[in-house]
């Protein structure tokens, strides 16, 4: 699979999800998400779609490479595309999008209070220049720390950022016959929170406001 590209299965809780058990509606968002094309330090791959929170589902996996180093991983998570065609009430929809992001901070950033909120904005802010419609969301921002000692103790302290996050994707124009929510831009909005987490900068003919961690660590051996 070519980074930047995902191909995600279609997964059902009552049957394969493939063929005519596929709802229309569902086909053409897992078409967009495999058409969107990501900034290249993403590699995105497809998972197994879970099969108890929604009758169809899809899902995929993403890391951020440092472009310096392509082997050393600076952030990664989670995008899962929830469909019921009853909807559920919970969503106001029939489409959900459920997320984990996660990085490595330096402890002096871990320590900012304000960190939980800003980080929470990187994600509504990059829904908003993707014109990724959107309602209902929620989710956490939660920081834990490590420390080592014994063996391990030559180890600095590491601390772990990580984003859960959901929300319904609403159409751009929802009085449109047949409107779906824009996927790709989902899923290029939750990439790019992602490549912020990992301290990238933003890509050409981005603003020039948004602030981005500072790159994380790489991996310390155990």
């Amino acid at each position: 699979m070519a980074a930047g590209r995902p191909r995600m299965t279609e997964g059902s809780g009552s049957s394969d999800g493939g063929g005519g058990d596929t709802p229309p509606p569902f086909q053409r968002a897992t078409a967009a998400l495999n058409a969107a094309r990501t900034r290249p330090e993403v590699q995105l791959s497809s998972l197994p779609a879970p099969k108890r929170l929604a009758p169809f589902s899809c899902a995929v996996s993403a890391a951020v490479m440092d472009p310096a180093d392509d082997e050393a991983e600076l952030a990664d998570g989670r995008f899962v595309l929830l469909h019921d065609p009853s909807g559920q009430e919970s969503w106001h929809s029939t489409f959900r999008v459920v997320t984990l992001a996660r990085t490595e901070l330096e402890p002096e950033i871990a320590g900012d209070p304000l960190l939980p909120e800003v980080t929470w904005s990187w994600l509504t802010g990059a829904l908003e220049a993707q014109s990724a419609a959107y309602s209902d969301s929620s989710g956490t921002v939660t920081r834990s720390g490590s420390s080592y000692f014994g063996g391990l103790e030559e180890r600095p302290p590491q601390t772990e950022l990580e984003i859960r996050a959901s929300w319904t994707p609403r159409p751009d124009d929802p009085a449109a016959p047949d409107a779906l929510p824009d996927m790709a831009a989902h899923l290029l909005a939750w990439t790019e929170l992602l490549c912020q987490c990992a301290g990238l900068p933003p890509e050409a003919g981005e603003g020039s406001s948004v602030v981005s961690l500072p790159k994380r660590r790489g991996p310390q051996p155990l």
